[in-house]
């Protein structure tokens, strides 16, 4: 099984979109933050620094049981 690709950085992905754009760092890392706070439980399971972003919900867990 092949080794999982490493992210490369919200910073780096945050200056090539302001590079490719033309626009500011900081409107940049709000796309960058919108992006994640869009991101799929599987994506935020495979990359949890996802969560570290500001407005994100929490990972659910698997729904309990009630005990009778």
């Amino acid at each position: 099984m092949a080794a999982p690709k490493k992210h490369r950085g919200f910073a780096a992905v945050q200056k090539e979109i302001s590079k490719k754009q033309g626009i500011s760092m900081e409107r940049a890392g709000a796309i960058v933050a919108a992006g994640a706070r869009k991101s799929s439980a599987a994506a935020r399971k495979a990359n949890p620094r996802l969560n570290k972003v500001s407005g994100m919900p929490p990972m659910s867990k698997a729904p309990r049981r009630k005990a009778k």
